[in-house]
This record gives C-alpha cells, sequence and structure tokens, in this order.
C-alpha cells in the first residue's frame, strides 16, 4: 500500500501557500530541494503545501518530513479515476455560458487580449463550479458541450478521427473542474506561490481570481517547453496519418493541441501572477516571449548553503579522480543514454575512466531499464558505468573529478552549484543556465574564466572530449576548480536568495486584499 501524507490543517489562515504539482514532497530533485531549503530559511512563515499529482501509483512513499512551520497539507491526484453517477437525461446548457467560454477561448489565441482573459476567467470560475452553468457534468453530458467540441473539430482539426479528438479534449479538460474544486478547499493565505505554470499555475490563477490575494510565481524552468519535450517524445499520442505519410519534422495534431493546451494555461498564470521570477536571464527572455508581462519579472539566482559543502574539499585526495558522476534522476529529459555514451567512447583513451549515475530511477522506469540494456550491450554496465540510485551526493564529491550534465533542457541546476562549492569542475549541455554558471553572467563574472566545459546538446563525442580535456590536463582542472570555488562563493550564495524572496513576501503580503468571489 502506498504511504501519502495525511491531509491536515491547523490554522484556518496560512501566510504563504505553496502549490506544487509532481515535486516536493514525494520527489528529489532540484525543485524539491528548494522548496525544502524555502521552508526551512523562513521558519516564522506559515506555510500551507498544496501537493498536485497524477495517480497515487504514480508516487512512492514521501521522501520529505515536513517542518513545523507547515500549518497545512493537502494533496490531489487529477487524474486519478472517479466513478462518476449514470446521467439518466440529456443536459441542454446554458447558451450564454458556452459563449462566454468560447470567447475565452478565442482570447487565448491572442496574445495581444490578455486582460480579456482575466476578466473571462473572472466570469466563468462561478459558473463552472458544482451545479453551475459550466459544471463538469454540463462538460461531459451537455448537448451544448458536445456542439462545441465537434464545431471545434470541423473549424480547426486537420489530422485525427473524430473519435480521437472528442476523447483527447475530454482527458485535457477533465482535471479542469477538479482544480475548480481544489480551489474552493484550501484555506485561505495572504500569498499564494506557485512553483510553476501548469495545473498548478492554473490552480494559483484561481485562487488569485477568487480571493483577490496576490499570486507569486517562480519558474525554475520553463514548464511549456518542458512538456512540449515530453509530447514530442510521447509514444501514446499518434495521429490519424498512415505508416507512411508520417513526417517526422511534422508536429503531430494532437500533440500540438496538448502543447497549445499548456501554453493557454501558462499564459493563464503569467497574467493572474503579481510578480514572476526566473533564474536566469535567458528564462525570463523566454517568459516574455511567450506572454509574461516584462514589468513583472524579474530575476533571482538559486543559491545553496555553501558551508554544507565546503568542508568536503579537504577530504580530497591529490590526485583527481578519473571518475564522472552524473547526479540527477534517470529520465529522458536528462538524456543518460548520451552520458553512457560519453564514458564508452572517453574509456577508450582513459580506460580507468568511471561513469556514476546518482540518481533515482522509480519516476521512469522503462527509461532506467532501457538505459542500463544500453549501458550493458556497449560492454561496460558494472564495470565502466555504475548506477547508484538515490545517494547522499555530499559522501561522493570527494571521490569524483567531474560532475556532468547531459540534459536537454534545464532550469538552474543546484547540482552545478553544490559541486562547485565541493570544489568539482563541470560539464554540462548548453541548457538553461548552464552556461552562465560555468561561463560566468556578466562581465565580471564572466572575468573569473571557466568552471569547467559547455557542450552541445545529444552530442557524446563532444561530451567525451571535454572530460578528457578536463580531467587528462592537471592544470586546466586545477583552474576550472578555483574558478568555479571563487564563482559560487561570490554570487551563488543562499543568503542572497533567501533575502530576496523575504523582500518579495514581506510586499506582497501587505499587498493582500479582502477576497473578491467569497469561497464555496
Amino acid at each position: 500500500m502506498k504511504k501519502t501524507l495525511p491531509m491536515f490543517s491547523r490554522a484556518t489562515e496560512a501566510d504563504v501557500c505553496l502549490l506544487l504539482e509532481g515535486t516536493y514532497p514525494y520527489v528529489f530533485g532540484g525543485v524539491s530541494s528548494w522548496v525544502n531549503h524555502l521552508l526551512a530559511a523562513y521558519p516564522e512563515v506559515r506555510f500551507s503545501l498544496v501537493f498536485m499529482g497524477s495517480q497515487p501509483a504514480d508516487y512512492g512513499k514521501p521522501v520529505y518530513q515536513l517542518p513545523e512551520n507547515v500549518v497545512s497539507y493537502a494533496e490531489y491526484f487529477i487524474h486519478d479515476p472517479v466513478p462518476r453517477e449514470p446521467v439518466r437525461e440529456v443536459l441542454k446548457g446554458d447558451p450564454e455560458a458556452f459563449a462566454t467560454s468560447e470567447r475565452l477561448h478565442q482570447a487565448l489565441r491572442d496574445p495581444q487580449q490578455h486582460e480579456m482573459v482575466a476578466s473571462l476567467m473572472r466570469q466563468l470560475l462561478p459558473m463552472m463550479e458544482k451545479g453551475g452553468s459550466l459544471s463538469d457534468h454540463q462538460f461531459l453530458y451537455g448537448k451544448k458541450s458536445w456542439e462545441a467540441v465537434t464545431d471545434s473539430y470541423e473549424r480547426y482539426c486537420t489530422d485525427p478521427s473524430f473519435t480521437d479528438y472528442f476523447w483527447t479534449v475530454r482527458l485535457m479538460h477533465k482535471p479542469i473542474w477538479d482544480i475548480v474544486r481544489i480551489s474552493q478547499t484550501i484555506i485561505p493565505a495572504r500569498v499564494y506561490h506557485t512553483v510553476s505554470t501548469g495545473y498548478a499555475g492554473f490552480l494559483g490563477a484561481l485562487l488569485h481570481y477568487r480571493t483577490g490575494r496576490p499570486l507569486l510565481l517562480s519558474e525554475h524552468g520553463i514548464y511549456t517547453k518542458e512538456r512540449k519535450i515530453d509530447l514530442l517524445q510521447s509514444t501514446w499520442l499518434r495521429d490519424n496519418r498512415r505508416y507512411l505519410e508520417e513526417d517526422a519534422t511534422r508536429v503531430g495534431y494532437l500533440q500540438d493541441l496538448w502543447v497549445r493546451f499548456f501554453q493557454s494555461l501558462g499564459s493563464m498564470c503569467y497574467h493572474a501572477s503579481d510578480t514572476i521570477v526566473s533564474l536566469f536571464e535567458l528564462n525570463r527572455q523566454r517568459q516574455i516571449q511567450d506572454g509574461a508581462p516584462v514589468e513583472r519579472t524579474q530575476v533571482i539566482p538559486n543559491g545553496i548553503e555553501i558551508s554544507r559543502f565546503s568542508p568536503l574539499r579537504a577530504q580530497r585526495l591529490v590526485e583527481i579522480p578519473r571518475v564522472v558522476a552524473l547526479v540527477g534522476r534517470v529520465v529522458p529529459i536528462k538524456d543518460v543514454r548520451t552520458f553512457i555514451r560519453a564514458i564508452f567512447i572517453a574509456s577508450r583513451q582513459l580506460p580507468e575512466l568511471q561513469g556514476w549515475i546518482i540518481g533515482g530511477e522509480e519516476e521512469d522506469p522503462e527509461y532506467a531499464y532501457e538505459c542500463r540494456s544500453f549501458a550493458g550491450s556497449l560492454g561496460i554496465l558494472h564495470t565502466q558505468v555504475q548506477f547508484l540510485g538515490h545517494q547522499r551526493v555530499d559522501h561522493f564529491y570527494p571521490k569524483v573529478g567531474l560532475v556532468a550534465l547531459s540534459s536537454i533542457s534545464e532550469g538552474q541546476p543546484l547540482v552545478i552549484l553544490e559541486a562547485f562549492a565541493a570544489g568539482v569542475p563541470v560539464v554540462a549541455t548548453d541548457v538553461g543556465a548552464c552556461r552562465e554558471l560555468i561561463e560566468g553572467r556578466e562581465a565580471s563574472d564572466r572575468e573569473l574564466g571557466t568552471a569547467g566545459r559547455v557542450v552541445p546538446l545529444a552530442n557524446p563525442e563532444a561530451l567525451a572530449t571535454a572530460m578528457l580535456a578536463l580531467l587528462g590536463d592537471v592544470e586546466c582542472w586545477r583552474s576550472a576548480q578555483a574558478v568555479a570555488l571563487e564563482r559560487v562563493t561570490r554570487y551563488y550564495d543562499s543568503h542572497v536568495m533567501e533575502n530576496r524572496y523575504r523582500e518579495l513576501y514581506a510586499r506582497l503580503m501587505d499587498s493582500s486584499t479582502e477576497p473578491v468571489i467569497q469561497r464555496g
């Protein structure tokens, strides 16, 4: 049996409500570590937590213990099948309600209509509640809903059959009404803080419209970009083209429909947010490109507790270990296969080279099995590539010569900062903040030099070359180590981040207003 955390509330209101999708307290990783750090940094702040996941079976036991300043905790699984009562009559539907819904869909298609989106969402929210003219029963069983879906199919759909389109629309929209219900049950907070767009961001937008309280968005990666990568790699989404008609360079209609759906959720979150935080400038520009109001955006880089890692430097041997560690979950977005192939290539020149993969395999067991099989097919599983699972990385940093990230998407990886603080240079793909962490962000930072190497995506040869360049040149490695230590100490101490968020929380809590739509 799965052991979930009990839902509880020791207070009637919180200072900050954190909205978490598929992360803390069930999943290890950069975002979860950041949330854990945030909770510990402000013991005086009363937090409520809302965890949103897919299905209970997709998560193991909680991996974090909630601190005392969490005064409320609730979890919801929005893709968990729920038995529904049979409907014995066709619901006619309210023409004006569905016309308002159509105006919202049209506004979402126009980037210039974000103010209209906010106004329409405020109108639609009461209609979407139980018994309302746009309730889930109206969506699932109403005549007007059927007409709206068939009209959209005839006007916009290009590839799949109507059956595929119909069930896709139902599947993607079903959680919307679950989230409306969730928004009615959460205890009030002075500030709502979502750490992604997506479903959690949509919940944040609803809470903002329902209560009038400010919404803070912190994006570690760009949610819509990451979901697009997931959807393009998916095997469960297929359009209606025959095999010989398929064009590998062209996105299928159903995949594009899902991408646009998440873009719409992101747009609603952006325009409901009072402040939008990204971890680095490149992501801030991407947010603006995706419709975030530029005047609400700002950059707050993540920081780490450097004192936790600095003692590890004294534990290092004089000789540079011929070990490269990939620290992260074994999932497709980390492109572990490229790391394995790079170790295979580099080991031809450096036979004693070891590749350690330190991270959980439970999130995508099929991909983890594929990676193990791939290493086995190259003849390096257990001999030069080891899967070590979840580990306290503190114990491993003194034993590795390099940390490598082969990811195809990242935000601002904490693992790079941790490696720097432990005195380990990094080789990483050119994604997210990796380049500015390794090569510097601004002029004075770049003058320090490089703390490793940046390589192209999905290029095992380039990754292998970078590994060999650092491990094979003691002076080069020591220079990179010195730069890493100076950069993380000067620019990425956790106290800088903590002070910025403390100021944000204080400002937003002071601006809280009375509810606009009363809780149901």
